[in-house]
């Protein structure tokens, strides 16, 4: 199954280190950011799992769970969260799920059809490296795969959501490079008859800071953040 961003995210039922979830019933109507990791006890693995241990607030303000995963067992996972602990300064309260079968792997096209459960090594896991951030109508929302030797950035995961957030509740869009506060664009869904209701300030054609009259074009119509 190839998957794609506003699929239904894939449901299932797995044994985690908070015991069994399936994962509809337990995101509810919250967002989640399911990660995956080729295999404990690797260093790239143990870092990320420890930054996004320290994130876990933000995260939760935003009204989004976290839910690991990983092609070992949780037996394994628990010996794991002690080492992560030991090494990186805190420990992940967030489930860990176990795969030891490569169903959940598969399942999000994270490994192919074909690979074979029992003992693998690090690169046999080398596709299972994903982020899948699901919305709360269980809808993926993004998805990316990394490579083995690249940690990932989940401060970066954190400014989608906070970007994803922002379109759903006032129709926006966010430029290149864009961080909270920064001015937004009215994306061409809007029409200007609509953009004019929702935003009675106008909007500037001209890119924020400054730049040539000749520059400006009707379809980059850019306003600052609504809700602040």
């Amino acid at each position: 199954m190839t998957l794609r961003i506003g699929d239904l995210a894939p449901n299932f039922t797995a044994a985690t280190t908070q015991g069994l979830l399936t994962l509809h019933d337990w995101m509810g109507e919250s967002w989640v950011v399911f990660m995956s990791h080729p295999k404990d006890f690797t260093p790239i693995c143990t870092t990320e799992l420890g930054l996004m241990a320290s994130l876990e607030g933000e995260f939760e303000k935003c009204g989004v769970k976290i839910m690991g995963h990983s092609v070992d067992s949780v037996v394994d996972h628990f010996r794991w969260i002690t080492d992560i602990r030991d090494t990186q300064g805190i420990e992940p309260h967030f489930p860990i799920v176990g795969d030891e079968s490569l169903e959940i792997a598969k399942l999000y096209d994270m490994l192919p059809a074909e690979a074979i459960a029992g003992p693998r090594t690090i690169a046999e896991n080398a596709t299972v490296r994903a982020v899948f951030i699901i919305g709360p109508d269980k809808r993926i929302k993004l998805m990316t795969f990394y490579p083995m030797s690249a940690g990932r950035n989940f401060k970066e995961v954190l400014r989608v959501i906070y970007s994803l957030q922002l379109s759903m509740k006032y129709k926006v869009a966010t430029p290149v490079n864009w961080e909270p506060g920064a001015p937004v664009l009215i994306p061409p869904s809007v029409s200007d008859e609509e953009a004019t209701k929702l935003f009675p300030n106008g909007w500037t054609t001209t890119k924020p800071g400054g730049g040539p009259e000749s520059s400006q074009r009707p379809y980059l119509r850019y306003v600052s953040q609504p809700g602040r």
